[in-house]
């Protein structure tokens, strides 16, 4: 499929002209969104200022700059990737923005989209109090996006972060490398607890899988160019999620939370415990299926939790 007109690139000149007319084909081509931009006016922006090395918020005035013929064929080309490969921009770019921070991003990992970054710059508050954080486990932390903000959100405390797929290391450790968190951000290969050594947390969060396997196969193909691993949480989507709530209870301290997306699997782990008071929580940039628990809270109904795997 070519998508660009003989005249394009010689009738179009500026900034301004490239992500006006990438917006038109991504909203003709009807190219999912859902991976960090909402419009395909964001999807352009996004994908022109990347390919010429301007930063996002670049200033308006610069946006009516002309492009050599050089750029434009650079912006072009990936235009007409993103519709015809139908992947995610982050995989055509190799980053992604999560909490403000840029993330180097590629098939192997599911492309950072959480908003569980809005609760991270807020520091988790008020269910926490900052002075008193010093240790955060990130279960299934892919990219080591959600790990590595919250390195930077509390930078007095260790944070620790399980992967258990070799090719999502490998991406979480250019991450750390990039962000040079080392000392701070630690790495463990895990199915979630089991390798971990016994160690009180003040904060679990965690993004696992949680997608049901039928909902994962009617998906848009964007979202089957990453990686299943990252998607599907058995028949019911829960899987995973039902293991955290069951083993946080040994790794949570006597104040600590544990925070978990479930996404679309909210209802049905809501009506498979009707009586838990699980904290649904709200977030101003939109997004959902996330709630909080206290470590009181995971205490209580453990047996409840146990009796469901």
């Amino acid at each position: 499929m070519n998508i660009t007109g003989p005249d394009v690139i010689t009738t179009l000149s500026s900034i301004r002209d490239y992500i006006r007319w990438a917006a038109s084909r991504f909203a003709e081509h009807r190219v999912f969104l859902g991976h960090g931009t909402v419009t395909p006016l964001d999807e352009a922006a996004a994908i022109v200022l990347h390919t010429l090395y301007q930063p996002y918020d670049l200033d308006h005035g610069y946006l009516d700059s002309v492009l050599t013929m050089a750029e434009r064929q650079a912006v072009v080309a990936l235009i007409e990737r993103r519709i015809v490969e139908r992947k995610p921009s982050a995989y055509l770019t190799h980053e992604a923005i999560f909490a403000g921070l840029s993330f180097y991003v590629d098939e192997r990992v599911l492309v950072p989209r959480s908003p569980i970054a809005e609760l991270i710059a807020e520091r988790f508050e008020p269910w926490v109090e900052e002075t008193q954080v010093f240790n955060i486990l990130d279960l299934c932390t892919g990219s080591a996006c959600i790990a590595i903000a919250c390195a930077y959100a509390f930078p007095d405390a260790q944070v620790d972060a399980v992967e258990l797929s070799d090719d999502a290391l490998a991406v979480a450790r250019i991450n750390i490398e990039k962000h040079q968190l080392e000392e701070q951000v630690q790495l463990y290969q895990s199915d979630l607890f089991n390798e971990l050594p016994a160690k009180p947390y003040d904060i679990i969060v965690s993004n696992p899988p949680y997608v049901a396997i039928a909902e994962w196969e009617s998906l848009p193909a964007e979202f089957h160019a990453e990686p299943e691993m990252g998607f599907t949480g058995g028949e019911h989507g829960l899987d995973l999620v039902l293991r955290i709530l069951v083993d946080a209870k040994k790794y949570l301290a006597e104040q600590g939370i544990l925070i978990i997306e479930v996404g679309s699997s909210a209802e049905t782990l809501q009506e498979m415990f009707p009586d838990v008071p699980f904290q649904w929580l709200e977030f101003e940039r939109g997004g959902d299926g996330v709630f909080l628990l206290t470590a009181a809270q995971v205490s209580l109904y453990h047996s409840l939790f146990a009796s469901a795997l």
